[in-house]
């Protein structure tokens, strides 16, 4: 996957200006494909070059024009062509589990112990912040379809990693630190799941005329 394709997805949702994007990125689509505005101006300026979005100026009252990208017919083809094509697996690469692997050759584990905790704390944040969008943006879960449900399925895929991974922190600090009187929380994710999508009927067996 490139940065191209993660904003071909951004705009085929909603156009916008680079500045807009880059808002999107910061709360949205960055918490799992992160990108700085740099990095996002000269991508779509790649872009425009490509032929796969074009940027219009619509004037302002008293202000700067604003660039607005839209997606062209060809970016919806390489959108439609990246879709359809097979992602890879994720391969994890998590420095972290190196360090711990590493640890019995340290003389002390107070060092460990504090990084572990820092990335606890940061792991349990950002689960936190997903929990909120999720209450906030999609209360009902079980009534959503089609783009809704998609982003829906993504944000979940994000608490449960999250969930996952400030779980396995306690389980290294339980195990290091056997004396702690435990004082962590976290919240409990209340996350009705997702509707399953019905067969889709044929046109002969719905009973429907061609």
């Amino acid at each position: 996957m490139a940065l191209e394709h993660a904003i071909l997805v951004s705009l085929s949702e909603r156009a916008g200006t680079g500045y807009e994007l880059t808002r999107r990125f910061g709360k949205s689509i960055g918490f799992f494909w992160g990108a700085s505005h740099q990095q996002i101006y000269r991508t779509l300026g790649r872009m425009v070059d490509q032929g796969w979005v074009t940027a219009e100026d619509v004037p302002q009252q008293g202000r700067p024009d604003r660039k607005v990208h839209r997606v062209t017919n060809e970016g919806r083809a390489e959108l439609e062509r990246w879709l359809a094509a097979p992602s890879p697996v994720a391969t994890l690469r998590d420095e972290l589990a190196v360090r711990l692997r590493g640890a019995a050759y340290l003389p002390d584990l107070s060092a460990l112990v504090a990084d572990v905790r820092r990335h606890r704390d940061e792991h349990a944040s950002r689960y936190a912040v997903y929990l909120e969008i999720a209450a906030r943006d999609f209360p009902e879960p079980a009534a959503l379809r089609g783009q809704r449900l998609h982003q829906y399925l993504v944000l979940r895929g994000g608490i449960r990693v999250e969930q996952g991974f400030v779980e396995w922190c306690d389980d290294i600090l339980s195990a290091l630190v056997p004396d702690e009187i435990p004082s962590r929380t976290m919240p409990s994710p209340r996350m009705p799941s997702p509707p399953m999508p019905s067969p889709t009927k044929s046109p002969a067996s719905s009973g429907a005329s061609a």
